[in-house]
């Protein structure tokens, strides 16, 4: 059983008690009588416990600092919005192929920024540039905000601010169940809420510290009954022994929880493994047990943004997943929208 992310430790930046919402969580957080230190920045926490690297690192993943966004420029989002919105950075999960670890680096620490109001404004701003579309605003690019929401309920406030809005719709994806929090909010349909859904195996052995898959589906079954448009990302699709048979439970388990009444606006986004030659290097120094396959000898080289370059799986292999898993969606869901597969 996965408890909601409770810090072991809190850094508070002094700005952020300028704002109701950081003086709200350091009396939360005395209260609960955790140790609260102060940073000059969210971005030079230094300090955290540990005798080596890898307990430093482990540590820094129970660790939530309290800070103030000041980059209030969206970075782009494909291709599942047009922005992303930065609520928060970096995730309490331990999932062994995750990209936050190489861009996140030596900050692994949780942040959550209190400024909530200022983002919106911004995210304001940014509808209103692209008026008279329709603008997405991804939550999740570098979190998994809803790990953290039920102590900040920063998530909550972005449901109802977009649900009062015409031009703007709000996104987020997690592998966290605890989501009770967030049934009552006036989300008026203008947030799609996505969970991360996976074969067995591949959360078994790769994403330690977050809910196992009967809890992420039940949540979602809570979800879909509150109202919300719902989504599944599968990723990464993974090619391990028995995946065809792995990935046909999963679909089966999804049928058999979400009732036809529910089923009427749900997507599904999927996203095949990959890793750079930098991940490879943190992933294997964060998680020297790893059974993940991080072969390029196996895979073919694709060109990405600002030079670096992905190892993803070969054409024939991937165009095998592709089929397979399509044809499960076509069987179990032929009503759903896929939105991508990359």
């Amino acid at each position: 059983m996965i408890k909601p992310f409770v810090p072991q430790l809190v850094y508070i930046e002094p700005r952020a008690l300028e704002y109701p919402l950081g003086q709200e969580l350091k009396e939360k957080f005395e209260g609960m009588g955790i140790e609260i230190r102060e940073t000059t920045s969210h971005n030079q926490v230094r300090n955290i416990p540990g005798k080596n690297d890898l307990q430093k690192y482990r540590n820094a993943k129970s660790t939530l600092v309290i800070g103030v966004r000041k980059t209030l420029k969206f970075d782009s989002s494909k291709p599942s919005a047009e922005y992303a919105i930065p609520f928060a950075t970096g995730c309490m999960g331990h999932c062994h192929y995750c990209y936050l670890q190489t861009t996140m680096g030596s900050k692994p620490y949780i942040r959550t920024y209190v400024n909530v109001e200022e983002i919106l404004d911004q995210a304001e701003q940014y509808m209103n540039e692209r008026a008279p579309d329709i603008t997405r605003f991804e939550a999740s690019c570098t979190s998994d905000i809803v790990g953290i929401d039920h102590l900040t309920h920063t998530l909550k406030r972005a449901i109802e601010y977009f649900g009062q809005t015409d031009l703007g719709k709000l996104r987020f994806v997690t592998k966290f169940h605890h989501v009770d929090h967030l049934l009552d909010a006036k989300h008026n349909g203008r947030t799609r809420f996505r969970f991360s859904i996976n074969a067995d195996y591949v959360i078994k052995y790769f994403e330690p510290g977050t809910s196992p898959l009967d809890q992420r589906i039940e949540a979602a079954v809570k979800v879909a009954k509150a109202g919300y448009p719902l989504g599944f990302i599968i990723a990464p699709i993974y090619i391990h022994e028995g995946w065809q048979e792995g990935y046909k439970v999963l679909f089966e388990k999804l049928d058999a929880a979400l009732s036809e009444d529910v089923r009427h606006d749900i997507t599904f986004e999927m996203i095949q493994h990959r890793f750079t030659k930098p991940a490879k290097r943190v992933i294997q120094k964060n998680y020297p047990k790893s059974k993940l396959e991080l072969d390029e000898e196996k895979r073919r080289y694709k060109w990405g943004r600002y030079g670096i370059g992905k190892y993803i799986y070969q054409k024939d292999e991937e165009q095998e997943l592709r089929q397979t898993l399509e044809s499960y969606i076509d069987q179990y869901f032929p009503s759903a929208k896929i939105e991508y597969f990359t």
